[in-house]
Parts: C-alpha cells; structure tokens; sequence
C-alpha cells in the first residue's frame, strides 16, 4: 500500500552555475529516500549533451531523476507547460515520500514551481537579452509590431512610447507561453507542500575557476563540434543560451574561435553573477557551501533559520 504524506517537503537545492549542485541533490535524495526534478532549463534537451552539462548516466542510476533530456530541441515548450508537468510528478513522488528534491539555477521555473504563474515571474535572462537585442535592431516599431501580434489586448492598453513596457509584455509571453493581459487576471497560488529552499554558494574566485574549468572540459569534450552541428538550428530558443550563441558567432566569422571560447567563459561567470542577484530575493533561503551536506540535512528536517543573502559565502 502506498504511505500518503500529511505534510510533504520540496527541497530546492539552487545555486549559480558550475557551483556543484548536481553531486549535491542526488546525494541529498539519496538520504531522503527520493527522486529528482530538475529544473534546469537547458539540461531539458536531450541533444545538448555537452553545452549543458547534464548529469552523467552513473548520477542518473543513482536516484529517480524527471525532466533530463525530456525534450527535443524542436518541441515547443514554456514555464507554464513545465508547472503542470511538475506538479503531477511531484504528487507521484510524495504518495511514496516525505521529501522531493528539485534543482537548477533557472530561477522563473522555480519560482513558478513554488508561487504559481500567476506570480508575474522575470525574464529569464537569456530572453531578455534577445528581446533588447530585438529592439535595438528594429526600434519601437518593431517591438509594436511584435506585441500587436503576440498580445492584441496588451497591445490597445500599454504605452506604445514605452519599450520597457512593450518588452515586458513580450518577455512574458515567451516566458510563460501566456498573454501578458491573460497572465495579470491570474492570482498567487497556495501549494500543499512546505518548502525547504537551499542556495548553493562558493568563493567568488573559486567558482569563477570551475566555470573557467567547466568551459575548457566541455571544449575537450566536444563542444566545439556540437555547435558546429547544430549551427544550420541556430535561431532555435533552445540553443539561444551561453555557450551555443558564442560559438555560433564565430562560425558567423563574427570572431575567431580562441575569442568565441573566452566569451563563452566570460559570459558564464556573468551569468552566474545575475543568478546569485536572482537567489538574493528569496527571504527563506538558506545558504551553504556544497560540501556541507549535514548542516542541509539539518536545515531540511528541523528548519533551522536560514542564513540571510547578506551573509552567504
């Protein structure tokens, strides 16, 4: 007979990029007995087998993991599209557990996850940029063209003299798969689960030299040439990510490639910078080093107070 949890736990095990949080959450799920939801925008496609850094098969085989390679670089698909299929995973895991861990350093899909889409999330960075780049290029006509087309109610209310305003609607819209004037009717959501969110964390130089070191691994790996396959996809919103862009500006001949590489480490560490600023807004957060496993089993089961963003490692 299935056990049904009266007070489930989802742990959030986050962090910026190449700060450890995949060896983390297996061993954290492996102590609680449960599997993983990634929430990891970029790991969702199983092309990408080297720019995104999944977990590799052995990490796969050690716990329950959904949402790694579930998605093909050609599938449409949203924040929204991801709340829906969470929560059933989620509801499947504590009929069976107290605890289900979910990671990733894309904070709209957590943060959707946890409050709703109703929340009005943020851009996800990587949109952000597209859509200010689109600007650039094409001016406030562009962007009243895009909108009108997008979202024709939004459309006949906003300022059409006020980009920030335009590309807030525009960036919702590619965020969430919904209307800017649909998304705004919806109300915050209560979930039937507590959550326990952890933030991950290290030395600013140290993390700095495992981006750097992630970046030149993945080159030995092979990501040179996995760009180099999917060039001809390129305008693809999967493949609109660090990592990719860079190396498909220089087979652009933006760039040579030595120049294309150290973009790809620069605009990591910058990432991971606009990450951390992300994390820094949540109030519950605790936050670790990786290698403090027992001081998160111990904020996990008994909620010790989390440590304010202002004095995170």
């Amino acid at each position: 007979m299935k056990k049904t949890v009266s007070e489930p736990t989802l742990v959030i095990i986050t962090g910026p990029t190449a700060v450890g949080k995949t060896l983390v959450s297996v061993e954290i799920a492996r102590r609680l007995g449960t599997g993983i939801v990634s929430a990891d925008a970029r790991q969702f496609y199983r092309e990408l087998r080297i720019g995104t850094a999944p977990p590799g098969p052995e990490l796969l085989a050690r716990v329950p993991h959904h949402f790694v390679g579930h998605l093909s670089i050609f599938d449409y698909y949203n924040v929204s599209l991801f709340e829906q299929q969470a929560l059933k995973v989620l509801q499947g895991i504590f009929s069976r557990s107290a605890y289900a861990v979910v990671t990733g350093g894309s904070g709209l899909y957590l943060d959707t996850l946890c409050q709703g889409i109703g929340v009005l999330p943020d851009a996800d960075p990587a949109i952000r940029a597209y859509v200010q780049g689109y600007y650039r290029e094409r001016g406030l006509e562009g962007l009243r063209s895009w909108l009108k087309r997008i979202d024709p109610v939004y459309y006949e209310k906003v300022d059409l003299a006020n980009p920030n305003r335009m590309i807030r609607g525009i960036e919702v819209y590619l965020s969430a798969g919904l209307r800017y004037s649909e998304l705004r009717r919806h109300e915050p959501v209560r979930r039937n689960f507590r959550i326990r969110r952890l933030v991950l964390n290290r030395d600013r130089a140290e993390l700095f030299r495992r981006i750097n070191g992630r970046v030149d691994e993945m080159v030995r790996l092979g990501l040179v040439e996995e760009a180099l396959a999917f060039f001809p996809h390129r305008e693809l919103n999967a493949l609109n990510t660090v990592g990719y862009k860079e190396l498909f500006n220089w087979l652009s001949n933006l760039y040579p490639l030595h120049e294309a590489l150290e973009k790809v480490r620069t605009n990591s560490r910058r990432y991971a910078k606009r990450q951390l600023t992300w994390f820094k807004r949540y109030p519950d957060a605790a936050w670790f080093h990786p290698d403090d496993l027992d001081g998160m089993m111990g904020f996990i089961t008994n909620g010790k107070p989390a440590i304010p963003p202002s004095e995170s490692p």
